[in-house]
Order: C-alpha cells, then structure tokens, then sequence
C-alpha cells in the first residue's frame, strides 16, 4: 500500500519533530516532543544552565540525524534519558562536593565513556543483553517513572521558597495540566460522544494538557501582574549555548588527577548507557513487529554492535561539545514502531514501515529550532510549572501495564473479589516475595542515588540481570513460577 506508507512517513515526520511542541494526532508521538522537552527543563537546572535548551536542541538535532543515517536500526530514536539524567545529576553532586568544575568533568567522564563503549562495541558485548528479563525491564520502567514524578515535586515545592503566593499559582498551573492531560488520556477508556472524537480528544490529551496550564498562567500574569509572572525556558536570542559559554568545553580546566578520575564515573555511565541502548534495540528488534532491518530470522541482537559504535561516537563529540549524552529512548522508539506499523483488516499487524525518511526529518526539523527565530521565540513563552505537570503525567501514565506496578497494586486488594492476573497461578506469597524484592531493588538504587556514592547507582541496575537468576539458582523462588513471573 504505497499511499499508506507515504503517509504514514509525511505523519510521523511532522508530528515527532513537532518543533518540540506541535503535535500530530498520535498519542505515542506525544511523548517524543514532550520527553525531549522535560528533560531540557531537568537538564537545565541540574547544571544551573551550562547544559539548557539549546545545547539540548542541538545534541537531538545533529546526533539524531547522524543515528538515523547511520545506525543499524534506524527506527529507533535517540535523546536524553531518565537514569542518564539522574546521573548527571549526581555528576553535578560529586563535581560540587569535590570543588571540580563540571563541565570539563562531565567532558572527560564523557571521553572515557565513549572509548570504553567503543571497546564493547568491537567486542560484542552486546550479546549480554540477552541475560536481561522483565525482571530487569519493570524496576528499570519504574525507576524512570520515579524520576518524573519525584523530580516535578521537588522542583514545585522549591517554588514556595519565593513566596507563598509564586508557590500555589506554580502549583496551580502543574495540577492543572496534569489532571486536564489525565482524564483526557482516559476519555478514550469511556462511552462518551462517538468513538472519533474520544479517540482525538484522548490523543492530543497531553497537548491540550499543556494548553489549559499555559491558559492558567496566562491569565494569573494578566489580571496579576509581573508578579504572577512565572518562569518559562531560557533560550538565546541567536544561535550560542545557553548560558553564553564557549561551544567548547575546557578540558585543560580539570586537574591532571581528575582526568585520570574521570574513568571511574565514566564506568557508570557506560553501564547506563550501555543497558539504555542495547534494551530499547532489543525491544525495537522484537519479531512482533516483523521487520527485517538490523537482526536476522529469530535474531534480537544483529545490528547492536554497529549501533553501539555509532553511540560511542557521539558521546565523545558531546562530550567535547557540553552537549547532553543521547541514547537510545524506550519509549519514544517504540512509539516510532508503532506509528509505522502496518495492520490488517482484523487489527492484526503485518508489517512494519521500515525507511530512515522519518528518522531524518524529525531531527532535520527539531534542527529549525536552533537555526530560526520564531520557533526559539516561541519556545520560550511555555512556563516551566507546565511542563512539571507533565513530568508527573508521564511518570504515572507509563505505570499501568507495568506487571510490577499491578502486582504492587495486588497487594491492596481482596483476592476473594478481584479479578485473575496472568500470574494468578503462581502462589500468592510467591508473587508477594517476587515483587517485594522488586521493590527493594529498586529502592536500592533510588538510596545509592541520593546518597554520597551516588555515581555508583547504575552498579545496582548491572546486579539486576544476577540476581534474578540467583533466586532462580538457589530456589528462593522455583523455575516453574520464575518462569510464570518472569515470561517475556
């Protein structure tokens, strides 16, 4: 079907680049824009601006250009993740408590990463990824999911510390967004009005989200004044960093000791990275999707050693830059999948678009936002409180569907009554112990990430894939229900 294909690529093009914010009728595409979005605002204050908007627009433009015409699998998309967020952050922590400045930390963390990636990629490594399991998959989901959520909170409740009055509109205008992009989402689940329009109102619930906030604030500044006026993203007037810095980064700043240093922050992040990227191909490669590209018949791993070079090459040109790592994304890869997918009458889906037109194009049009001034002077009229409502949207939206989550949920609910999982054969104390020890793991890591020893956090994430086979090994819980639990 000729027509559909090219439509669809016309469709996915222009509504993942969206000039961040412009959103086309997908609702998986919605989290493109927005993901990228959020993460600028994170990314900007976790470095107090040395990396903010436009070195983000930037890093996503040139990189995920460069991905899509290069990579292996070039549906998947790349950008700025969750857990390599939450180890910048704590990059920022040790670069602060040891009286080092960040950037040239960040640029020699950086370098070292991308050697040691480009030694796994020529090694192979990748084919670890097939010891990885949804026992790794849901606490790593729920991680990110934790992030959102803890980070819109911490950033609204440091609102009030201005003034009290700063603090409930910031408040205001974040609730408001996420209850409006919430029950709008869910009015697809309904029986109100006809099947379209629940479809397209739940589609662009998000963005009509974004909307009702900005309307908030908009008339808070109105009818209040400038003191109503609430903070919206920073972005040059022209092409330059955010903060006025130089593109790039001073590496002869560092100490000689701690360039050498920088190898052993560098070993986390390569773990991150390495577990974002080679997880999210996985799931790109699954044979549900029936694609060719980057993996042979009843293969999930061809192509991840290419695409890891690829990666380990960027990441050394961000690096020198001061621009954001970029990795492959989860959930804006499988929304990319997903809109290319071809069905069947009955619903059943035969094919998938496989092209890099769409890759190219997204990043070719985020690009304008760095090269033109209407689109950065628009950028700059969305309040931030906006966009923590939609942290707090995405975090909980990516719950449901999560067997953790549910089996979390289970433990609230009378068995008498509720309804059977797909898990219901296994005994109750037996999906009682699996999920509490997902739950301490994933703990484990939220602790090590908050704590002095911060940067080691992704040492918890590489244990998980272990310590799964070792309650399996030591008969904590028995392959029969392992297997249950566990299925893929």
């Amino acid at each position: 079907m000729p027509g559909r294909d090219a439509v669809s690529i016309l469709r996915m093009s222009c509504s993942c680049s969206g000039l961040w914010f412009i959103i086309w009728n997908s609702d998986e595409v919605n989290h493109v824009s927005m993901m990228s979005t959020l993460h600028t605002v994170c990314l900007t204050l976790l470095t107090s601006g040395a990396i903010g908007t436009m070195e983000m627009v930037s890093s996503t433009a040139m990189c995920g250009f460069i991905y899509a015409l290069s990579s292996a699998q070039p549906l998947t998309i790349i950008g700025s993740t969750g857990p390599v967020l939450a180890f910048v952050a704590t990059l920022v922590q040790f670069a602060n408590k040891a009286n080092l400045p960040f950037l040239p930390l960040y640029a020699w963390t950086g370098i070292w990463t991308s050697g040691i990636l480009l030694a796994s990629s020529v090694t192979s490594a990748s084919n670890l990824v097939k010891y990885l399991t949804r026992f790794t998959d849901e606490i790593f989901s729920c991680l990110i999911s934790f992030i959102f959520v803890i980070e819109a909170a911490q950033n609204i409740g440091k609102s009030f510390s201005s003034t009290f009055t700063k603090g409930l509109l910031t408040l205001t205008v974040a609730v408001t967004t996420y209850t409006t992009a919430t029950v709008l989402r869910g009015l697809r689940n309904t029986v109100y009005f006809t099947k379209g329009i629940r479809k397209n109102v739940s589609n662009f619930g998000p963005t009509l989200g974004v909307v009702a906030g900005a309307l908030v604030a908009r008339w808070a500044k109105l009818s209040q004044g400038a003191e109503a006026a609430l903070p919206a993203l920073a972005i040059p007037q022209t092409f330059a960093t955010t903060s006025g810095r130089p593109w790039l980064v001073p590496l002869a700043d560092l100490p000689v000791w701690a360039r050498w240093g920088a190898f052993f922050p560098a070993l986390m992040a390569t773990v991150l990275l390495f577990l974002d990227q080679n997880i999210t191909v996985r799931l790109v490669n699954n044979p549900q999707y029936k694609m060719q590209k980057g993996r042979r018949k009843n293969s999930m791993l061809d192509g991840m050693h290419a695409d890891l070079l690829v990666i380990s090459g960027l990441t050394f040109v961000t690096s020198l830059l001061g621009l954001p790592w970029l990795v492959a994304a989860t959930v804006r890869s499988i929304s990319h999948v997903r809109a290319l997918s071809v069905f069947t009458e009955s619903g059943k889906l035969k094919s998938t678009i496989e092209q890099r037109i769409t890759g190219l194009s997204i990043h070719g049009l985020i690009g304008a936002c760095v090269l033109f001034d209407k689109p950065r002077s628009v950028l700059t009229t969305i309040p931030t409180p906006v966009l923590m409502g939609l942290f707090m949207f995405l975090g909980t939206s990516a719950l449901p569907g999560n067997e953790m989550w549910e089996r979390v949920k289970e433990l609230f609910k009378d068995a008498a009554v509720a309804p059977k999982e797909r898990w219901s054969a296994v005994p109750r104390k037996i999906t009682k112990l699996f999920t509490a020890i997902q739950i301490l793991c994933l703990a484990a890591m939220v602790y090590v990430k908050e704590s002095p020893i911060g940067v080691l956090f992704p040492v918890v994430i590489a244990l998980l894939a272990p310590l799964r086979f070792g309650l399996e090994k030591i008969g904590i819980i028995k392959t029969e229900y392992m297997e249950v639990l566990d299925e893929d």
